[in-house]
């Protein structure tokens, strides 16, 4: 559609709303592709944060040292690079759109995979690990973006159970295959399996990904119309709807911004924020200390500890199941029967449920290990703290991208540079907590946070709509 404005300015826009070039009318078929691909390589980058973790020992002992810290920080240094990439790739996305970002990034994230399978030294190991954090968190961070393009927010929760579900069921899964590779064929081939599904992949997307972003789309349109144009028409302004002018560079910088605006500027924003830093750094503590645990406690070796992360992977499965199961229904009647249309607040039903599982099961983890009762009690208490943290991320995202549409990949940004600093961060305190405060009381503290943050979904639920209208956030 071009409207003719005063002053000879032509604004572009789609051409009604079944116009199929708008990504939300795409045919079923490419929005399954494109959130197949996303999905997987969500699923692969973060499953790269945890694969090292039974290899470890070994890693350490070939560069000879004994460090504790060293130890946890050579895997949760990956996290935080997905802690420093999304301040750069949210706005490159927004400006450039999705799918460069994802190519640029894919590359980049082979290359430091084959970096660190033959890094020389644990130095080299640690800086190879955090620049494959920083490349690997695009799909993290556009992800939710992408499908908040294409898919409606009525069907928006199947979609993103898909892509959520990578970011957690990844780590999960990397410590069990990472174990028996790294036991049976050093911890380097845990990069190079890595390196090779990842290449793979990137040339996937580079055949069958397409660009997504509706600002995007409807700048190129405007520079063909103007292409078209003859010469008498040259002295008109054609430009997209939602164009404010802005040079690149004006343009990059506003994007830099826009997640930490929203970050320090949005209440929503910031709790929910530090309410993910806390539990993203507890699945991350879980991954860097599960090892050590079990074989010290129970006497696993490296294959059969690599076992013990199915508890959390049983867990992130029946959180995404009952995530996807009920949340688009709930959400439909909840705006049928409150008759004022769909409010983000209706994503967060299940919050509640699981922010009561995670203490739950920290509790239950911490004493049955304490007192050495049988190795199945802690891997059963892994699957509530499993749904706890797969409930929240889904919950907290939906809502994140519910709320913030256009500019879901930067408040998503936002949400992903705190949580990922708990991420990286908790993990190198994890082991000397355990050895200051022993298993039980250890993992009761974690509980006792927990348990604080209770309040938080019901608090949300109740007054998120007057937070939203109370802090609207203008000229983002």
């Amino acid at each position: 559609m071009i409207d003719n404005q005063p002053h000879q300015v032509r604004i572009v826009d789609w051409e009604g709303d079944d116009d199929p070039n708008n990504p939300l009318n795409w045919p079923k078929r490419t929005k399954i592709i494109n959130c197949t691909l996303i999905s997987i390589m969500a699923f692969l980058t973060p499953l790269a944060s945890s694969v090292l973790a039974p290899g470890v020992p070994q890693l350490m002992e070939e560069f000879e040292s004994s460090s504790s810290i060293l130890a946890s920080f050579v895997v949760s240094v990956y996290v935080i690079g997905f802690a420093a990439g999304p301040l750069l790739m949210a706005p490159l996305s927004e400006i450039y759109g999705r799918r460069m970002v994802y190519h640029v990034c894919n590359l980049g994230f082979v290359v430091f995979a084959v970096a660190c399978a033959v890094a020389p030294s644990l130095g080299s190991l640690i800086a190879f690990r955090f620049l494959g954090g920083v490349f690997g968190s695009a799909p993290i961070t556009n992800g939710s973006g992408t499908i908040a393009d294409m898919v409606r927010p009525a069907n928006r929760a199947a979609a993103m159970s898909a892509l959520i579900v990578g970011p957690l069921l990844g780590p999960v899964v990397g410590p069990i295959g990472g174990g028996f590779l790294a036991a049976s064929r050093g911890w380097r081939w845990t990069f190079w399996l890595v390196t090779i599904v990842a290449g793979c992949l990137t040339v996937a997307m580079l055949v069958c990904l397409r660009e997504s972003y509706p600002p995007v789309l409807l700048q190129r349109k405007a520079r063909r119309l103007r292409k078209q144009c003859s010469r008498t028409e040259k002295h008109q302004c054609t430009r997209s709807v939602g164009d404010r002018g802005l040079s690149p560079r004006s343009h990059f910088l506003r994007s830099i911004i826009r997640p930490l605006k929203l970050l320090f500027c949005s209440p929503i924003c910031s709790i929910f924020a530090l309410y993910m830093a806390i539990v993203y750094g507890y699945l991350y503590l879980m991954f860097t200390s599960i090892t050590t645990v079990f074989q010290d406690t129970y006497s696993f070796d490296d294959g059969e500890v690599g076992l013990v992360f199915l508890g959390l992977g049983t867990g992130a499965l029946m959180g995404l199941a009952l995530f996807s199961a009920t949340n688009d229904r709930y959400s439909r009647k909840r705006a049928e029967r409150d008759g004022t249309g769909h409010k983000p607040e209706y994503r967060l039903g299940l919050l509640p449920i699981a922010a009561t599982c995670l203490p739950a099961g920290l509790f239950i983890y911490g004493w049955t290990t304490e007192y050495i009762i049988h190795w199945m009690v802690p891997i059963v208490s892994h699957v509530l703290i499993g749904v706890g943290i797969v409930v929240s991320l889904m919950c907290v995202t939906t809502y994140m991208i519910d709320t913030f549409t256009i500019y879901a990949a930067s408040a998503v940004a936002a949400n992903t540079v705190v949580r990922s600093i708990g991420g990286g961060l908790l993990p190198l305190v994890g082991l000397r907590m355990y050895e200051a405060l022993g298993l039980g009381w250890g993992n009761s503290l974690l509980g006792f946070v927990a348990v604080t943050m209770i309040p938080i979904p019901f608090l949300i639920i109740r007054y998120g709509a007057w937070l939203r209208e109370r802090f609207v956030i203008r000229d983002l």
